[in-house]
């Protein structure tokens, strides 16, 4: 192989996919600029680099070096250095700076910066206090080369020499030495793959305790990422012995020990009669044991609210709101009047809302203290919409405690409420519904409202249909659609859907509901551009980011989310200077979504928002996310994500005024009939569907729901050796 050596000019592409880049690199000591390529995704502009690999031509593209190594170093000459200073690498210098002090200082300005950095003072408008900055990230940025060095020498990527720099500090070399695979734990984005080759590369045997351990640990996370709280133990076996390419033996022996170490349990659930043997994660399992004793502690203890006439109470209600309400919506609210806990479901269009400021309106008669909560930040903000009254999320109504780690909120400081409206419950996962019943006060009455046939939580578990099938807690199911919403084609299509009904896909001139039929997935694909870029905004009026929301099934292929983000970003941001960042580019102007809980932040998986600023100076991108700027460093953007087109599942809860979905049968793994009703059911005004009517049917007849293992149902219906 061939060696060359200079600074990176440019990044012409990079896939988020696997890191594959095409990238302009000028040779040092000249001025020609070759094209690298190959997989790089951590490359950044104005790093000096040095690629092992060979010449290659070509058809189109002429002369380019494929790349099957590379090693960023620190720059040697003249223009490498101020490329390096310019790039925004160091916090605190731009370009303008880089530029004065390299006429300054010439080939000793790194020297000059790590050794005698009050030298800076010489530069006309460098004050003191971003001297201190420039020498604080210079120190930082030193410490992350040498984690930098010690990773590529494991095969790891140098994206992830900040993020563990920026965990483990100074420790950060001596940390993975001791144990790789806290990697799998402690750091976004890795995963035990890459901290298995790691430790192989170190000579940790693949039999060894330490790895069977994290293995299993892996193992069980991988499950808890599909939904499982629990898993049947001689399955996981199974599952865990082709993972790890380990003996069933060796692997029974380290579960017993990690039980007795308290980091699984394994347990007895008893299913159709049969007891049979499942395993948890520890957190998991003390979760689900804890809904069950919460909510057992909380219906069984009496209201300190005075009691009411429900019949009257109805009366009144319906005159002060000018409302008239079903047989089913009064029971609805008289139950949530007279019981400790109630659970209201039904799919759109049943009155959920109408039902939830009924009850509102009679309960502020008895006290002022009624919180209103929801999953996300945008189901909240709707929440206050329709009752007029304030919700938040149930993140920061249990107020995240930075020192402890965990909520403020809990058993020794409960809630300040007589009365908690949970809405959009279905997306509540086991550990949240967890924290959120152990900050419940006894004497306060509860409400869960949410529509059960939608796709179930994010995170673990199946908890709303599960404490529905425990018949431990008064339920009431709504299934009348009223005069209004039955004049809703998103409405009466979605009921047909969630009922295994062809949905009516005449499309009618006011219809608020449309099916565009193209076979091909090209097709697709240009008829789904068509109409976020020119057919909807010209018609309706709907800005194409702020209005109009892309769900698709899966990630991959030409109708999934990552080339629809592609091609959707291409279109509607025509922004210049891109950041690219493990694999990912970056525009101001682009709409994004966090993809997992920031506490820091106070962000959570699934908001999302706009690129407002990326500054390249002090290595920070500012998002606006629900009329918040959060500021996002450059080591953290891997929690971000384009969302032009997000999938169904990561938007549940959240709603649009306009939402494109296609529908095409090279998504066929993944069209089941409550995934199919959810896209649907998050459309406000508009909801059109692009594919082929074939896939639609597919997905109205596909009713197998993909089974969640958990214990909750177990547990509610007394599971007294649990509890």
């Amino acid at each position: 192989m061939e060696e060359i050596y200079g600074y990176i000019e440019r990044i012409t592409f990079q896939s988020p996919e696997n890191g594959y880049t095409v990238a302009q690199l000028q040779l040092s000591k000249s001025s020609e600029l070759i094209c690298i390529v190959g997989v790089m995704p951590a490359i950044q502009p104005g790093e000096t680099v040095r690629c092992r690999g060979v010449w290659k031509r070509h058809l189109i593209h002429g002369k380019q070096f494929e790349v099957a190594e590379h090693y960023i170093e620190a720059p040697a000459d003249i223009v490498g250095i101020q490329k390096y200073l310019g790039s925004g690498l160091i916090k605190g210098i731009g370009a303008g700076y880089a530029k004065r002090i390299v006429e300054k200082f010439g080939v000793e300005t790194l020297n000059v910066i790590d050794r005698s950095p009050e030298r800076l003072k010489e530069i006309t408008g460098l004050g003191q206090k971003r001297i201190d900055k420039i020498r604080s990230c210079w120190i930082e940025q030193k410490s992350i080369r040498d984690v930098m060095v010690f990773l590529q020498s494991y095969g790891v990527t140098p994206a992830y020499a900040q993020k563990i720099f920026k965990h483990y500090g100074d420790q950060s070399v001596a940390k993975v030495s001791e144990n790789p695979f806290r990697l799998a734990r402690d750091i976004f984005g890795i995963g035990f793959k890459t901290a298995d080759v790691i430790a192989q590369k170190m000579g940790i045997a693949k039999d060894s305790p330490q790895r069977i351990d994290a293995g299993i640990e892996h193992v069980l996370s991988v499950l808890s990422n599909e939904g499982h709280v629990c898993y049947p133990a001689q399955e996981f076996l199974t599952e865990a012995e082709k993972i790890l390419e380990a003996d069933a033996g060796n692997i029974q022996t380290r579960l017993a020990a990690l039980q007795e170490d308290n980091r699984i349990e394994l347990f007895d659930l008893v299913c159709e009669n049969v007891p049979l043997r499942y395993i948890w994660l520890k957190p998991l399992f003390l979760s689900e044991v804890g809904i069950a004793r919460e909510i057992k502690r909380i219906r069984d203890c009496a209201s300190f609210l005075r009691s009411i006439d429900v019949v009257k109470a109805v009366e009144w209600v319906q005159q002060q709101l000018n409302i008239h309400l079903a047989a089913g919506q009064q029971d609805a609210v008289g139950d949530a009047l007279s019981h400790k806990m109630q659970v209201i479901t039904g799919g759109p269009g049943t009155g959920k809302s109408t039902i939830t400021n009924a009850i509102i309106t009679i309960a502020e008669k008895v006290t002022k203290r009624i919180v209103l909560a929801a999953p996300t930040g945008r189901a909240a903000k709707r929440m206050s919409e329709i009752t007029g009254k304030k919700a938040s999320t149930i993140h920061s109504l249990l107020e995240f405690d930075f020192k402890k780690g965990g909520f403020k909120r809990n058993r020794e400081s409960p809630l300040e409420c007589d009365l908690l409206i949970i809405d959009e419950a279905s997306m509540i996962d086991t550990v949240l519904m967890y924290s959120l019943l152990k900050a419940i006060p006894s004497s306060a009455r509860v409400i869960f409202v949410g529509d059960i046939n939608q796709l179930p939580s994010v995170g673990p578990g199946n908890v709303l249909k599960d404490i529905i099938a425990s018949k431990q807690v008064p339920v009431v199911m709504l299934t009348e659609i009223f005069r209004q919403a039955a004049g809703s084609r998103i409405t009466t299509n979605a009921h047909r859907i969630n009922n295994g009904v062809f949905p009516d896909i005449r499309n009618l001139s006011d219809s608020d509901f449309y099916f565009l039929e193209s076979e091909e997935k090209e097709d697709v694909l240009d008829a789904i551009l068509n109409l976020v870029t020119q057919r909807l905004p010209k018609k309706y009026g709907l800005h194409p980011l702020c209005d109009i929301q892309v769900l698709a099934p899966m990630k991959k292929g030409v109708v999934g989310t990552e080339n629809l983000n592609n091609v959707l970003q291409q279109a509607l941001n025509l922004n210049n200077n891109p950041l690219y960042r493990g694999g990912k580019k970056f525009l101001v102007g682009d709409k994004v979504m966090q993809i997992c809980n920031d506490y820091q932040k106070e962000v959570f998986n699934g908001d999302v928002g706009y690129v407002k600023v990326i500054d390249s100076v002090d290595q920070q991108m500012i998002v606006s996310i629900d009329d918040r700027d959060v500021i996002y460093d450059f080591a953290d953007l891997d929690e971000l994500v384009l969302a032009y087109a997000v999938s169904v599942h990561k938007y549940q809860g959240s709603e649009c005024p306009c939402v494109v979905m296609p529908v095409h049968t090279t998504h066929y793994k993944l069209l089941h009939r409550n995934l199919l009703y959810t896209g649907v059911t998050r459309g406000k005004r508009l909801v059109v569907l692009v594919g082929t009517k074939k896939a639609l049917w597919l997905a109205v007849q596909n009713d197998e729901v993909r089974k969640r293992h958990t214990g909750l149902k177990q547990a509610l219906i007394g599971m007294q050796t649990l509890l």
